[in-house]
This record gives C-alpha cells, structure tokens and sequence, in this order.
C-alpha cells in the first residue's frame, strides 16, 4: 500500500526545551484537577471537589493564556476577543462536551462554532475594510425595495483558500469554512477541496502514537494546491501529527503554500505547540484550549470522539467514504452546502 508514516517521537523532537517544561506544569496542574473529578464523581454533592475544580481551572486557564500569547501563531479566541464575547463561547462549549448532547445537537452546535471561528480568522483582521452589497428584497410595494450592507472586505485572504480535509470529523467543519469564503467573497468563490485519508494507529499510546497517511484513498490536485492558502478545519486537535504528516508530505513532493490555517473547536496544547514548531508557515485557530492528553491521546477534559458525534460512528471492516459521509448528512445539510458538496464530488470522481 501507498503509505506515509509519521511517528511521535518525531513530533516530539521539534518540541522546545522550555515547551517540554510548560507542557510538564500543565500536566501537574490538571493532576489537580482529576483528584476533584474523581470526588465529585463518587459524590456530585461534593462542594469543596467542586470548589477546587473550579479553582484548579481559574489557574490552568491563566497559565494557558501565559504560553499561548508566547507563541504568536497559537490564536485562541477566550484569550484574543473581547471578555463580552467570553460567555457565548463557553456556553457553546459546555453544550458540545456535554455527553446528552445528541448527534443534530452537536451539529447544529459545531456549525456555531466554525461561524464564530471564521469570524475570528479572517473577518476580525480586516474590519476597517469594508464594501456594501446591495440586496433585492421581496418586497416591491410601493416600489421594488433594495438593502444595502456593509460587511468586511475579505477577498485578499480567502481568494486563494483550498479546504485540505482530514477524514471524517473534518469533513463537515471544512464545508462550513468553505461557505463561509462562498458567502463572504465578492465573487461567490466555491474554494477548492483536497481529501486526505489519514489514521491514528489507536492500538498505540500517545508517547508511541504512529500516524498512516493512505495516498491511494486520498484524492487532491497538484495545482490546487501550489502556491495556495491551505486551510485544514478539524473540530479536535489533540497531537498535531495527522497534520504536520500531510504537510509534510505536500511540502516533501515539491508543493509550497502561501500561508496554513488550522481552525478547531478544541485544541491541546500540546498539539498546538507541536504544530507551530514542527510547520513553519502554519497558525492555530482554537475556539478553546484545553490541556492535556491522556495516555490515549484524547484531549482532557475534551468531549469524545468528535467524528462519531459528527457523523455517527462506522463499522471496523467497511468505513464509509466521503460521498457516503455526505448523503448520511441528510437533504438538508447536502442542500445548504451544495456548492462544497459538488467540488467534493469533481475532486473525487475526477
């Protein structure tokens, strides 16, 4: 089989010295943390393991706060907006970790997310800049009425965009990104999609994690590509490594992008900092940072298995792909991603 294989402990090997010690605080202060989980868990009622969960978090979040805003390509929108904003955000996020959140729950939940996401990539950082759209309305009494809004000028930073899709819990977050460049865009630009068939050995811990990119099922165009600002929207980044392995990869068969944007709900730390470390051009976009991994490699606190939730979960021996994926979404969503729906298609069966 066509396969690239990256391993952990080259990921690990761009990691700074003073990253590995910021890494090690973390994990003794969420040390904390799971003692008052486990209280609270033998005895909801518990107020004290409440009080010092809660505390335990104060001081995580601040620490938090402190490596990312060290690390200026590491963008989390509860440290970067305004604290007016803050509510909105955390409410969202206790929905999604929520374990009675159900499947269209959580959808409608992570369309939110990436709308906000969006907003905070690309919106925010050309507000100053700005043209009116003029829109028929159906009301034409006493005469045909017109609107007019102004909305931020964001053609310089999308018109080159392509969604790189990681499989499976990637794929909706990218076709929301993608509607978003469609709607925003002077043009109606539909943004180009490269798919990538990439897993976690997941018989494997976090330390020895291996990450199997199949070139044979992922399906992408050279030109697309090239020169391109390559945007990868995954709800989870928990290690980094199913990115930094295609990237890797791209870069190692001669491609170049203009810029890498990974947009996620819920990222680690640990990922985060390995990204920006181990890639040169790319920045991390979280809606918020959470800081462990667990022997697993799932995210603490965290909020399960994202593409499960997302898209239900697939049997071992036949996994669906990514057409299949998009007709269990059902007629509405494949009717308001239409446009994506179709470039997926073309990308595909071309």
């Amino acid at each position: 089989m066509n396969h690239i294989t990256l391993h952990a402990q080259d990921l690990d090997g761009f990691l700074t010295e003073e990253d590995k010690k910021n890494l090690d605080k973390i994990e003794n202060m969420y040390a904390e943390s799971l003692k008052a989980c486990t209280l609270l868990e033998k005895d909801r009622e518990n107020e004290k393991a409440e009080n010092d969960l809660v505390d335990s978090a104060k001081r995580i979040g601040y620490e938090l706060e402190r490596i990312t805003k060290e690390n200026k390509r590491i963008h989390v929108y509860s440290f970067e907006t305004p604290s007016e904003m803050h509510a909105e955000c955390s409410r969202l996020i206790a929905k999604l970790r929520a374990p009675e959140t159900g499947h269209e729950e959580f959808l409608y939940y992570i369309q939110r997310a990436y709308e906000m996401m969006f907003t905070h990539t690309f919106l925010d950082q050309c507000l100053r800049k700005k043209r009116s759209i003029i829109e028929k309305t159906p009301v034409n009494i006493p005469v045909q009425n017109y609107a007019v809004h102004r909305i931020p000028d964001c053609d310089e930073m999308i018109k080159d965009s392509v969604m790189c899709v990681m499989l499976r819990g990637a794929l909706l977050p990218s076709m929301i990104i993608s509607k978003e460049i469609e709607d925003y865009s002077s043009n109606g630009f539909i943004t180009p999609f490269a798919l990538f068939r990439i897993k976690r050995d997941e018989s494997r811990s976090e330390k020895d994690m291996d990450y199997l990119l199949d070139l044979d099922k992922s399906f992408f165009r050279l030109e697309d590509l090239d020169g391109k600002d390559w945007i990868f929207a995954d709800p989870m980044n928990a290690t980094g490594g199913s990115l930094v392995t295609i990237v890797k990869y791209l870069k190692s068969i001669g491609l170049k992008p203009k810029s890498i944007k990974f947009i996620n709900v819920i990222a680690a730390l640990k990922g985060s900092l390995r990204i920006t470390r181990a890639i040169e051009e790319a920045e991390v976009y979280t809606l918020w940072m959470d800081p462990v991994l667990n022997e697993k490699a799932y995210i603490l606190p965290g909020l399960g298995d994202a593409g499960d939730r997302l898209n239900g979960v697939d049997s071992h021996d036949n996994p669906r792909n990514m057409i299949q994926l998009i007709a269990d979404y059902g007629a509405q969503i494949v009717n308001l991603y239409r446009n994506q729906v179709r470039e997926i298609e073309k990308t595909t069966l071309s």
